[in-house]
């Protein structure tokens, strides 16, 4: 078996096996985040709820029609321009957006744990719906050019980008916006945080911020595991881009670009293990809505016994 074959087996059931673990986890993620009061009125688990509907979108949007391509090869980007157009202006995005999620939520945790009260006011939730609805329009008035310049060409039946400033942009934005600037941003802010709530003397408060602290600081570590991977890949391609080749080398390249690619489906598809790793009260609350014929059967049990203590002391009082 050839590594293009292995690259294609690791494609279909690496992404049928993402596809469960990611819908189900991100799921989770939006009934907990939107259902728990303390989560749902915190700026940081409201950024951390955008960005798992998010990756609940970006795997269904793009892991579906890969693996659909990969095993049956029917790729309705090769026939269909609206979807040629359309795919990728949703992972784009998509890819932004949830970027910038992680980022917000991180910078969030270091305002919060500030010691000056000027920088804890900048946690606030009524900024934090703004500010995401800010950036949703931003981000998709970024990804318009592709409605523009994305085309299937006549000759390989492939969709691609048909401008070449555009194609150098695209590689700015893939080694800028989504590699390099957010891990900045994320170890910076994170690095920020960390210091601060080891200055707070409020034990109380300083419990309560440990606890998102380090679901964002997780979240933190799975980007850099599961995205710095590839941007790297992507600038070894670039500066390799007038090599020749040969096709030994050209097979072990689209080996290891399929393998950091599936890599980057672990960001989207892991946050909610990494909230379930890092914070006890997250692992309760997931619990909780999992086995939730338990939580009734104990309200139940609860009701049963004080209807009858109520009815006990009513008898003895008469």
């Amino acid at each position: 078996m050839s590594l293009s074959d292995i690259s294609q087996q690791l494609t279909f059931y690496g992404g049928i096996f993402l596809i469960f673990v990611g819908v189900f986890g991100n799921g989770m993620n939006v009934l907990i985040f939107s259902t728990i009061r303390s989560y749902r009125t915190n700026p940081s688990t409201f950024y951390f709820l955008i960005g798992s509907i998010d990756n609940i979108l970006y795997i269904l949007i793009n892991l579906i029609s890969r693996i659909v391509a990969t095993g049956d090869g029917i790729d309705l980007t090769r026939t269909s321009t609206v979807w040629c157009k359309m795919r990728p202006f949703f992972l784009t995005t998509l890819t932004l957006m949830n970027l910038t999620c992680s980022c917000l939520a991180t910078m969030d945790q270091f305002f919060i744990t500030s010691k000056h009260v000027k920088i804890r006011r900048c946690s606030n939730i009524k900024w934090a719906h703004k500010i995401v609805l800010i950036f949703i329009m931003i981000w998709c008035l970024h990804a318009i050019p592709i409605f523009i310049f994305y085309e299937i060409s006549p000759i390989t039946q492939t969709c691609g980008n048909t401008n070449a400033a555009y194609g150098i942009y695209t590689t700015i934005y893939l080694l800028g916006l989504v590699t390099s600037i957010p891990v900045i941003l994320m170890v910076f802010f994170g690095y920020l945080a960390y210091r601060n709530i080891h200055m707070t003397r409020n034990l109380n408060r300083q419990d309560v911020d440990r606890q998102l602290m380090r679901m964002t600081l997780f979240q933190v570590l799975l980007n850099i595991v599961c995205i710095v991977p590839y941007g790297i890949n992507n600038l070894y391609s670039l500066v390799t881009s007038g090599v020749n080749k040969s096709a030994d080398r050209l097979q072990l390249e689209y080996f290891i670009s399929t393998i950091l690619t599936l890599l980057t489906y672990g960001y989207f598809t892991g946050s909610c293990y990494m909230f379930w790793i890092s914070s006890s009260r997250f692992r309760k609350a997931t619990k909780d809505r999992i086995c939730f014929w338990r939580r009734q059967n104990r309200i139940n049990a609860l009701q049963t016994v004080t209807y009858g203590r109520t009815a006990f002391e009513m008898k003895t009082q008469n």
